[in-house]
C-alpha cells in the first residue's frame, strides 16, 4: 500500500470549491454569516491567502485521516505493521490475492465518508457550538458543510487508485 498524495490534494483542493458554494451569500453565506457573528466588514480585514492556504493545509491532514477511514485495505496492511515487499506476510498477499481492491470505489468511500461526517464531524463541531453559544442553525451549517465535504473527500480518495 502506498499512499496517494495526488489524490490527497485533490481532496484538499475539494473542500474549497465546496465551501465556495456552500457558504456562497445565495446558499448558506447570509445566514452562516449572521450566526457567526461575523461582518461584511469583518470578513475584509481577514488576509485571505493564508487562510486558504492553511483551509487546504488541514484539509490535507482530515484527507490522510480519511484514506485510513475508506479504503479497508489499509487495515490488513496494518496488521503486519507496514514495511516494505521484503515484510509481506503470506497471509497479507492471500488476502490481497482475494480482496484485491474490493470496495475502491467512490460510492464506497463517499459512504464511509458521509459516516465520518455524521460521527466524527458533527459531535465535534456541536460540542464546540454548545460552549461558545453557537445556534443550532449554525452547527447544522458547518456540519453540513464538512458532511458533504468528507463524502466527496472520501469518494475521491477511495476510488483514485
Amino acid at each position: 500500500m502506498e499512499i496517494n498524495f495526488l489524490a490527497l490534494i485533490v481532496a484538499a483542493l475539494s473542500t474549497l470549491v465546496i465551501g465556495f458554494i456552500w457558504y456562497n451569500p445565495k446558499v448558506f453565506g447570509t445566514v452562516w454569516m449572521k450566526e457567526s457573528g461575523l461582518t461584511e466588514e469583518k470578513m475584509k480585514g481577514a488576509n485571505m491567502p493564508v487562510i486558504f492556504i492553511m483551509a487546504i493545509f488541514f484539509a490535507f491532514l482530515i484527507a490522510m485521516f480519511l484514506q485510513f477511514v475508506t479504503i479497508h485495505q489499509w487495515g490488513a496492511f496494518s496488521m503486519i505493521g507496514g514495511g516494505g515487499a521484503a515484510d509481506i506476510k503470506p497471509s497479507y498477499a492471500a488476502f490481497m490475492a482475494d480482496y484485491g481492491t474490493t470496495f475502491r470505489t467512490f460510492k464506497h468511500g463517499a459512504f464511509h465518508g458521509f459516516l465520518a461526517g455524521l460521527f466524527f464531524a458533527f459531535p465535534m463541531i456541536a460540542n464546540n457550538a454548545l460552549f461558545e453559544r453557537k445556534s443550532w442553525k449554525y452547527t447544522f451549517i458547518n456540519t453540513g458543510y464538512w458532511a458533504v465535504c468528507f463524502t466527496i473527500m472520501g469518494g475521491i480518495i477511495c476510488a483514485w487508485q
